[in-house]
C-alpha cells in the first residue's frame, strides 16, 4: 500500500492548507523581516482554481491538519509550470515528503506537455538554495520584487 498520495485539494482541505503553509513558512518571518508571500495567499481561491495539490499520511493527523502533511501550489503557464509554493509541515520533515512533491511537480509538468518548471525562493531562505540544485534546478536570476529579494530557478525537463 502506498503510504502517501498526492491529490487535488478540495474545499474541506483549506484550513489544513493554511495551517501547513503557515507552519512551514513561519520560521522565515523573523529572518527575512516580512511575512512570506505564501502565508498571505488566498488559499480558498487557489483550491477552487485547482492550483493546490496535497499529500497526506493516513493515521498521522491532528484535529487542525487532518492527515495533510504537505502541499504544492502550481500555475500552468504557456511555456512552463510555475511552482508557486511548496510546504511541508515541520512535523513531517525528514520523511521524504518534499522529495515526493517535487517528483509530482515534474510529472505534472510533463503530463501537461510543458518543457520546464520555474520557481523562486527568498534569498534569505538558504535551505531552499541548497535543496533545489540537488533536484536539477538552476539559478536563472536574482531580482528584488517589492520587499522580497528572490532567487529564480528553472528545471528543464527532458
Amino acid at each position: 500500500m502506498e503510504r502517501e498520495r498526492i491529490r487535488p485539494a478540495v474545499t474541506s482541505d483549506v484550513p489544513a492548507v493554511k495551517a501547513v503553509t503557515d507552519a512551514a513558512y513561519r520560521p522565515y518571518v523573523k529572518r527575512i523581516g516580512v511575512v512570506p508571500q505564501p502565508m498571505e495567499a488566498d488559499h480558498a481561491a487557489n483550491v477552487a482554481a485547482g492550483k493546490v495539490y496535497v499529500t497526506d499520511e493516513p493515521g498521522t493527523g491532528s484535529a487542525e491538519l487532518g492527515d495533510l502533511v504537505g502541499l504544492v501550489v502550481l500555475e500552468e503557464c504557456a511555456d512552463h509550470l510555475f511552482l508557486d509554493s511548496i510546504a511541508v509541515h515541520p512535523d513531517a520533515h525528514g520523511r521524504g515528503v518534499g522529495r515526493r512533491l517535487l517528483r509530482f511537480v515534474d510529472a505534472h509538468a510533463r503530463a501537461l506537455g510543458l518543457p520546464e518548471v520555474r520557481l523562486f525562493t527568498n534569498s534569505m531562505m538558504w535551505e531552499n538554495q541548497e535543496i533545489y540544485p540537488r533536484y536539477g534546478y538552476e539559478v536563472v536570476e536574482r531580482r528584488v520584487d517589492g520587499p522580497y529579494d528572490r532567487v529564480h530557478y528553472r528545471k528543464r525537463l527532458l
